[in-house]
């Protein structure tokens, strides 16, 4: 099938080239020269493990293209996604001024049938805005689709080819027989292709986010409590995760949530939900309480120095919202740092890959190292604040030795407790006893 994907984002190109990569020819088009020209070039814009290759590999083969020109995407395909970015506005609402802007556009551009799939997280609704954008200038027979992605940061691409299930949201029973044969080359394995109504797609995703986000926010309620009570959250963790109406998967607890979608696609449900007159009353308590897990460790910083940072350097390990991307849309760590600044400290810092991002958001204002142990030198304790492989089994005499204090502040809550005692430190962790002594 010959795709157009207009936006070259996180969502769109994950989107192209895993459908090049299935055969298909595909297009991408984005405003940016500067971004078309990296790309036509072989160089890829963004962090995904395994991206890179596939990437590669399509352009070498010929299947997957860029440009600037809407007019030339969308010629020849069959199938438009808008894989455009929707940030929140100052009331939490989703702004679809680019989708829209689009979909204005395309309407003055298609001579033939196409198919028009919304691929970003859109408020229910935005199909019939999109159709009758579109409608408003066009000549042609067209349908409006709603296909939400559900990709996780760090394995996108699995996720991708590889989907637990594929969520569509069309009446149309020509688009339908389009996107079922689009999407069988990704559920061979029997996965579902689930057909729905426009609006019921464009909930489910804001819906699926909302409860991941509500049960990661629910274990740090949890670790609240296991620290007041003298529990263990891990023990709790593994005691709940074992019943399979509950799962394993995002009982983990932490600094907070961060990143693209969780923050904003809840912000954005529940402004929706205020607008169908509905008070959301669990997604606003998940918002306040994420807010204040972000900075959970900060106050038992201050302790530590007698609640006196002025002075101290502050080791910080992981920038990233999570491990395996660059991302730091929302991430716990840039908040700790705002905190940490205000308080008189200093910090160093170091990640794996998203060191960049932060530099064009932070500047000078702190400092950023080479490697993990660089940023150890002179500093006084250490905080982890993103859980990457390569922090989970540090050289930890090598640790003692750079550090002031023998401290370690955890907000991944990353090492043995027991092992951590026996080795002397101070470790304060989420949700499970502090080790050791501050004196």
């Amino acid at each position: 099938m010959k795709i157009a994907v207009v936006g070259t984002g996180y969502v769109g190109l994950v989107t192209g080239t895993c459908f090049a990569e299935t055969g298909n020819n595909v297009i991408c088009v984005d405003i940016d020269k500067n971004k078309v020209d990296k790309l036509s070039s072989g160089q890829i814009t963004i962090y995904e493990p395994g991206l890179e290759k596939l990437f590669l590999r399509n352009q070498k083969e010929g299947r997957l293209h860029f440009t600037t020109s809407l007019a030339d995407a969308v010629k020849d395909a069959k199938i438009i996604f808008l894989a455009l970015p929707t940030p929140p506005g100052e009331d939490g609402s989703a702004d679809l001024k680019y989708i829209l802007g689009v979909a204005d556009d395309l309407g003055k551009i298609i001579k033939e049938y196409k198919v028009i799939i919304d691929k970003s997280t859109v408020p229910v609704g935005t199909a019939e805005k999109v159709h009758a954008a579109v409608a408003k200038n066009a000549t042609v027979a067209f349908d409006i689709v709603s296909n939400p992605e559900f990709l996780r940061e760090g394995v996108a691409v699995d996720d991708f080819m590889k989907p637990d299930r594929v969520v569509i949201g069309t009446t149309s029973e020509k688009a339908k027989k389009v996107m079922n044969d689009l999407y069988a080359p990704f559920v061979r394995q029997g996965n579902p292709i689930i057909f729905m109504d426009e609006k019921s797609a464009e909930l489910t995703k804001y819906a699926a986010n909302s409860f991941l986000a509500t049960k990661i926010t629910f274990m740090n309620e949890i670790a609240q409590l296991c620290e007041r009570m003298g529990a263990d959250v891990d023990m709790v963790r593994k005691g709940i995760g074992s019943d399979e109406r509950i799962g394993k998967r995002f009982l983990f607890p932490g600094i907070g949530y961060g990143g693209s979608c969780f923050p904003k696609d809840v912000q954005a449900l529940v402004k929706s939900s205020t607008e169908a007159d509905y008070d959301f009353k669990i997604l606003n308590a998940v918002m306040d309480i994420n807010e204040k897990q972000k900075l959970h460790l900060l106050p038992k910083i201050k302790a530590y120095f007698n609640n006196d940072l002025k002075g101290k350097k502050i080791a910080l390990w992981g920038l990233a919202f999570k491990p395996n991307t660059d991302d730091i849309r929302e991430a716990p760590a840039l908040y700790m740092i705002d905190a940490l600044l205000k308080e008189g400290a200093s910090v160093a810092a170091y990640d794996p890959e998203a060191m960049n991002n932060v530099r064009t958001v932070l500047g000078t204002s702190i400092t950023f190292c080479e490697g993990q142990y660089d940023a150890l030198k002179d500093a006084d304790i250490l905080i982890i604040a993103t859980e990457w492989s390569e922090f989970r089994t540090p050289d930890f005499d090598r640790i003692t030795k750079l550090l002031k204090h023998k401290a370690i502040f955890d907000g991944r809550n990353l090492f043995d407790l027991k092992h951590m005692e026996e080795m002397g430190f101070y470790y304060v962790s989420v949700g499970r006893k502090t080790i050791g002594s501050n004196n």
